[in-house]
């Protein structure tokens, strides 16, 4: 054994570390928030009677002789053929909930098969690891394989004609397994269940694809004649059976009963002390998240730290073990696990985590997934993670079954950050935030359908989403890739391979594709939308993918490909767009206080003219320089809201600051409420909209056709201007900051104030809800949605 492996730290119990940290004055006083959440006690349910002897003994084998309440739920209903959701915590023993049926499935008929689909290849063969233990204990000799990427040819052909249960991800069921169904006909003939895991990440464009993914695989089936069961699994959302049945077409039954137990856990809101309350300057997230991790380390507890970034993953750590050095403390047993490591590496992490071999990792989100590192008893979080869902998984990394576990959120600057930690009551025991998703965005849904006919021709009237689409198909023959044949039925007709050109990430049926020329041999990195890529790809832009930085050599934007090569530097880049917005059409209409809220169609133009260089953590500008791009028009859907009433009197350079102030602080709210990207959501304001002649503020969708955000943020207006109003009200700074009314572009002007002023107008005053009442468009006959209050 070496010197270092000789415990040097004292060991003691996590609730005990914590009360000497709370002792601390200069960490205390950052605390915003401390919940204690009890315990609970576990549910149980005996194991069905119908459940096969060799399974049921194979399980006693692994200690489980009873099953948690929600398992037992999930199994009976999937064994009456009904198709369900489970929504349950991490580490609460989901994966027997789809694991059972389908051994149980394989042990009734040899010859059933199964499909489950995982976001990522990591969580697929972990998965795969599990079900071979849980079939090989069953004594049932089940093959169960991956078929992704990395899948050497050989065992792909092995894993199409043998594999029964496969395990895949939604990109490789797009591109090489669809189009190939003539391939894996076993499959498809005899498929009994389908697991679509990590639901929640199935939202915005990429959930809007996978729908149609699934919509043509479910059209296979019919065809092969199987008729599966579909269980999805989900962290904690506010709409999980509505977003289960958009994904799927059907209608899911909602387990959310959890029945496993947990120990008592305490969670902790950290937010990091104002530096400068004129600018509200904080000092680092990375920095505090290390001064609250290393007593755990020093006291043998097992500790997570989760940074949002590859470089935040790399500060945290180096941080840590260079004060663990000077501390004497376990600097070895501390690693790092982040995208970019070996396959070889991150197993050997796993294995390091579930033995305790290892005492503390510092992650980005590659362990907020289901992968299997047993239960820590700390973790802390460098930033919030986008979403109540990703925040409840990492701070469900740390509760072993029955002792007291910590978890604390450390905020940075950034405006979502800011408002979530000053709202304790959104993460914790309030409602989640819904995951919204649009199949039938036209872009995604032609795509697909020119798909779907490459699979299998379409009959006269046959239904593909929404309805019947000889409409559709009749306007892809304008390009002459579909023919209408003397039998009436819709034919591919050209030679190229439908399923390759989407990008189950972009709506845009055109993207620049980028190009890593780092390795001997080029490779293709991915690609995105022409409108992101004026940002995201310009030329010297440095571009992160999978946390890792590439520096954009060039951009040739003719031929749609930029080529990067891998840099790391301690700066990003933030591209200035200039926007001008014109409306189309309205969808719906109606009266707010202080003037009108809206929805419809908007066309944007879009030139990016210069981007800056900014430092991490601190965002200092550090440099700048010129973009040289066309400007390109998106046509997509938008939220807008008219204050013709509330900016009466006022002065128009004031106005002007008050929009812009109030519409950061709104689309801060609106990207936590709708759990999407701050940069998904557009914004433009006018002081005179050409439109309404009035002051407006615009939320649009930065992506081709939109995917149904504009329509909820208009039925949630009322809750949208009440939380940026408290975002402001609540913000430490004197005057206005990038964490509520963005940056000061006048130093001598106070944002804060005059967008405060501006959004107490607009705001509804507090009545009941029964006596408000709103009319219909009359232009539309929509009638507005009754909106959802806020878990406030």
């Amino acid at each position: 054994m070496s010197p270092e492996a000789i415990r040097t730290y004292r060991p003691r119990n996590a609730a005990q570390v914590l009360d000497d940290l709370l002792d601390e004055p200069s960490l205390a006083r950052g605390v915003v928030h401390h919940e204690v959440i009890p315990s609970r006690p576990a549910r149980f349910a005996d194991m069905p009677e119908w459940l096969d002897p060799r399974i049921r003994a194979g399980l006693e084998q692994r200690g489980i002789e009873q099953l948690y309440s929600h398992q037992a739920q999930a199994i009976d209903s999937v064994r009456r053929h009904e198709d369900v959701v489970v929504v349950t915590p991490t580490a609460s023993g989901k994966t027997l909930c789809y694991a059972l049926p389908t051994l149980q499935a394989m042990a009734d008929d040899p010859a059933a098969r199964a499909l489950f689909l995982f976001p990522t290849k990591a969580l697929g063969q972990d998965q795969v690891a599990e079900f071979a233990e849980l079939s090989r204990a069953a004594g049932l000799a089940i093959s169960a394989a991956t078929y992704d990427g990395d899948t050497p040819a050989p065992i792909r052909s092995a894993v199409r004609k043998a594999g029964q249960v496969v395990v895949t991800n939604p990109d490789m069921l797009n591109s090489a397994i669809l189009p190939h169904h003539t391939k894996w006909f076993q499959l498809f003939e005899q498929l009994q269940v389908i697991v679509i895991d990590e639901l929640h990440t199935y939202r915005g464009v990429f959930g809007s694809h996978v729908a149609n993914v699934i919509r043509r695989l479910l059209r296979l089936c019919a065809h092969y004649g199987s008729n599966p069961v579909i269980v999805c699994c989900s962290a904690t959302i506010g709409n999980p059976a509505e977003l289960a049945s958009m994904l799927t077409g059907r209608p899911m039954a909602l387990i959310d009963q959890n029945g496993a137990p947990s120990g008592e856990r305490h969670v902790l809101l950290v937010d990091p002390p104002v530096i400068d309350p004129s600018t509200g300057a904080r000092g680092s997230a990375l920095t505090l998240a290390n001064r609250w991790a290393l007593p755990f380390l020093r006291a043998g507890r097992q500790t997570i730290v989760f940074g949002r970034s590859r470089v935040a993953v790399e500060i945290l750590l180096t941080g840590l073990r260079e004060a663990l050095r000077e501390g004497f403390g376990p600097r070895s047993r501390v690693r790092g696990y982040r995208g970019g490591y070996l396959p070889t590496e991150r197993r050997a992490i796993e294995h390091g985590l579930r033995d305790g071999e290892i005492l503390g990792v510092v992650a980005t989100n590659a362990l907020e997934l289901g992968v299997d590192i047993g239960r820590l008893d700390v973790a802390i979080l460098a930033g919030y993670p986008g979403s109540t869902a990703a925040t409840w998984q990492q701070i469900g990394r740390a509760g072993r079954r029955l002792e007291t576990s910590v978890a604390i959120l450390v905020a940075s600057p950034a405006p979502v950050d800011q408002y979530v930690i000053h709202h304790p009551e959104f993460l914790i025991g309030g409602r989640p935030e819904e995951a919204r998703l649009d199949p039938d965005n036209l872009h995604v849904l032609l795509a697909h359908l020119r798909a779907a006919t490459f699979e299998m021709p379409f009959e006269p009237g046959e239904i593909f989403g929404p309805g019947p689409v000889d409409d559709l198909l009749a306007f892809i023959a304008e390009s002459g890739h579909v023919r209408k044949a003397s039998d009436g039925r819709w034919y591919w007709s050209s030679e190229n391979f439908p399923a390759s050109e989407i990008s189950l990430r972009s709506a845009a049926p055109e993207n620049v594709v980028i190009i890593d020329t780092s390795p001997d041999r080029p490779r293709v990195l991915g690609e995105v939308d022409l409108f992101s890529a004026q940002v995201l790809v310009h030329e010297h832009a440095i571009y992160i993918h999978e946390s890792i930085q590439y520096h954009v050599d060039r951009l040739e934007w003719g031929e749609r490909k930029a080529y990067v090569h891998r840099v790391d530097v301690d700066h990003y880049t933030y591209a200035n767009r200039a926007v001008t917005l014109k409306p189309l059409d309205v969808f719906g209409e109606a009266p707010a206080t202080g003037g009108r809220r809206v929805h419809g169609e908007v066309m944007v133009a879009s030139l990016v003219t210069l981007y800056k260089k900014l430092k991490f953590i601190t965002d200092e500008n550090v440099g700048w320089g010129p973009v040289d791009l066309p400007e390109i028009e998106l046509q997509t859907t938008a939220y807008w809201l008219t204050a013709e009433d509330a900016a009466r009197g006022w002065q128009r350079n004031e106005l002007d600051v008050a929009l812009l102030g109030a519409g950061r602080a709104i689309q801060t709210v609106a990207s936590v409420l709708l759990m999407v990207d701050a940069r998904d959501l557009g914004l433009v304001s006018q002081v005179r909209s050409p439109h309404h002649e009035a002051p407006t503020i615009y939320l649009y969708e930065a992506m081709p056709g939109g995917v149904g955000l504009s329509e909820r943020l208009w039925e949630r207006h009322e809750d949208l201007i009440s939380a940026a109003r408290e975002l402001i009200d609540a913000c430490a700074c004197d005057a206005g900051c990038p964490a509520c009314t963005g940056p000061r572009l006048e130093p001598d002007v106070d944002a804060k104030a005059l967008a405060l002023r501006l959004l107490l107008v607009l705001e509804t005053p507090a009545i009941p809800r029964g006596h408000a009442s709103e009319s219909a468009s009359p232009t539309t006959g929509l009638a507005s949605a009754s909106s959802v209050p806020l878990p406030a």
